[in-house]
């Protein structure tokens, strides 16, 4: 384990991050893995589908129904994660089912997981500070296992599952994401940056070097970039994509 979390600690990217987690996953018999973030969370939504940051190495088709058609909003599992925090047995879909009547959107959910084969695995949800952040992974177990099978899995190994996923979530949240239509390009960050230290246009230029007008682009571009309003939003919203005050490139 130390020699897996080194290298979790060294990675540079979210990519880097993300493929030594799918291979260390596949080790415990979990070799399909959905993860999602967002930090716009309200008491009715996960935000926008536009600045959610979803990391998965299932098939292309299943992402575009799950994901892009909105069927995840309806998933059980979605829902447990939204209202707790740790690990749960995806066998409480099935106790579920026995009890409540599903309905009809519940039933696409659970019809599409089945032609994906994705019958049996553990859904964990994380804690976080913010009441606006919320994190969960999916761990699918590989086809051929029972839910009795991956709850044996569970059982031997659930406490090293539980702390790798939770070290794996706390560095790609730490590392920049842009969710949004674009990355920030140099100069737009630079100049969020100053405003987010307080400067006025005028500042800006005269500290960049710039005519008053260029820095006004370079924030509107921002804005653009990062779909929202005003400004100040631009900055809470890169601050929260960690695309501002980064180290490096």
């Amino acid at each position: 384990m130390i020699d897996y979390l080194e290298q979790l600690m060294q990675a540079a990217t979210i990519e880097e991050i993300w493929s030594l987690h799918v291979t260390r996953m596949a080790s415990f018999g979990f070799d399909r893995l959905l993860y999602g973030f967002t930090r716009f969370r309200t008491t009715r939504s996960f935000g926008s589908t536009d600045d959610l940051l979803v990391l998965s190495n299932y098939d292309a088709g299943y992402l575009r129904d799950y994901i892009d058609g909105g069927l995840y909003l309806h998933a059980p599992m979605v829902g447990w994660a939204a209202a707790n925090e740790g690990a749960c047995s995806w066998r409480i879909i099935d106790e579920r089912a026995q009890n409540t009547p599903m309905t009809e959107v519940e039933r696409q959910v659970r019809a599409l997981n089945q032609r994906y084969g994705i019958r049996a695995g553990y859904s964990i949800s994380f804690r976080d500070a913010s009441v606006r952040a919320k994190g969960a992974i999916g761990l699918c177990a590989r086809e051929g296992l029972s839910q009795t099978e991956v709850d044996e899995i569970w059982a031997r190994h659930g406490r090293e599952l539980l702390v790798l996923n939770n070290i794996a979530h706390l560095r790609i949240t730490a590392m920049p994401f842009a969710t949004s239509r674009r990355a920030l390009s140099l100069r737009q960050r630079e100049t969020l940056e100053w405003v987010g230290d307080g400067k006025t246009t005028a500042d800006i230029a005269q500290i960049m070097g710039l005519a008053p007008a260029t820095v006004e682009k370079h924030l509107r571009l921002a804005r653009e970039a990062l779909d929202v309003d005003t400004t100040a939003q631009a900055v809470l919203k890169a601050a929260f994509q960690n695309q501002i005050f980064v180290v490096g490139p």
